[in-house]
């Protein structure tokens, strides 16, 4: 291996990796606030280029379908919790439950999305996919917000299959590119850099930075981070953390879908990519110890650095070596980690 390909492939290997950190501290974000492992966070990276997709091709996106089914049984639930004595808003919940996705779906279904500008498509499918997350959240784990981590994780698993099959129903077995954000390459000597490549390093790096100011210096960032310190406490102080874990799962689900949007002019997307995709921010995550947002940040990177190396010297294996890479970590954290109830934390 000579520096030119080296470069090269350091330049996949940290193109990859910046999307895995993006990923990574969604992980982070859904587990320390809601006690989730969100194994659908890939579903989410699918959808969004899938959306994406569909937009660029003038095609009916049905995941706006999905997103009018899922606002209409949460309505449900807010009807029943009213009618049990909740103090909900209905009218308020109609307008953003009922009122809100059929309008996104008739403005769909009218205009031609394929001549909307580029980064229109891009708020267009974000618009589109990232209510599911709270939704989501709504339906499936709030009401067992205070379950074990062990029931939370199977019910992550249901929602995984749920979402998968979802996807293989509305967007076909077939998979789609979209349109690059850019057409540019820069030579620096032998090594050339695509302006996508450019697009994706600048759009990871300012989220994380945003991300950063926003834990940092906002009243609702603060909230979350004192509910991933400790959810207890944050109640006792009058944080909802009902609240938190929605605004986990929409930061979550707008990670995951605009991951998707960034990475489809680059490989060809299909209904179940997103999980593989998943899976290596998940690697990033436990080397992070699903607790620590630098540290997921830069195992992701070492993720992207490996299976781009592993490519090149054994690509049949990159998948194993780069999933194999989490095993002396959770041996290590197992042996020197003390162990609390989770009543205590």
């Amino acid at each position: 291996m000579d520096f030119s390909v080296a470069a090269i492939l350091a330049q996949d290997g940290i193109t990859s990796g910046a999307i895995y950190a993006l990923l990574a501290l969604a992980l982070v974000l859904v587990f320390s606030v809601t006690r989730v492992i969100f194994i659908p966070q890939g579903e989410f990276v699918a959808f969004g280029a899938l959306t994406m997709a569909a937009l660029q091709s003038n095609q009916f996106a049905q995941s706006v379908t999905l997103q009018v089914a899922l606002g209409a049984a949460v309505f449900v639930q807010e009807v029943v919790a009213r009618w049990r004595g909740g103090a909900t808003n209905l009218p308020w919940a109609f307008i953003k439950f009922i009122v809100l996705p059929l309008a996104l779906f008739g403005f769909v279904r009218s205009v031609g999305t394929a001549q909307l500008p580029i980064l229109v498509q891009v708020a267009l499918a974000l618009a589109i996919v990232v209510p599911l997350g709270p939704m989501i959240y709504r339906l499936a784990f709030a009401p067992l917000a205070e379950a074990s981590t062990l029931v939370l994780l199977i019910v992550s698993v249901g929602v995984h299959f749920a979402l998968l099959g979802l996807g293989l129903v509305m967007f076909g077995a077939e998979g789609a590119r979209t349109t690059p954000f850019s057409d540019a390459h820069l030579s620096f000597g032998a090594l050339q850099v695509s302006g996508q490549s450019l697009v994706i390093l600048a759009v990871s790096l300012s989220l994380i930075l945003t991300l950063y100011l926003y834990f940092d210096r906002t009243l609702s960032g603060k909230a979350l981070r004192a509910t991933a310190i400790n959810r207890r406490g944050a109640q006792l102080v009058g944080i909802g953390t009902t609240q938190a874990g929605r605004l986990a799962f929409t930061l979550a689900a707008g990670l995951g879908a605009l991951c998707g949007v960034l990475i489809a002019p680059l490989t060809t997307v299909y209904y179940d990519s997103g999980f593989l995709i998943g899976l290596k921010g998940f690697v990033g995550a436990i080397l992070g110890g699903l607790g620590s947002y630098p540290i997921a940040a830069a195992g992701a990177l070492l993720v992207g650095l490996l299976e781009s190396y592993a490519s090149f010297w054994a690509s049949a294996f990159k998948e194993v070596i780069v999933f194999t890479l989490i095993i002396p970590v959770l041996l290590w954290r197992s042996l020197t980690t003390s162990h609390a109830d989770e009543g205590e934390q």
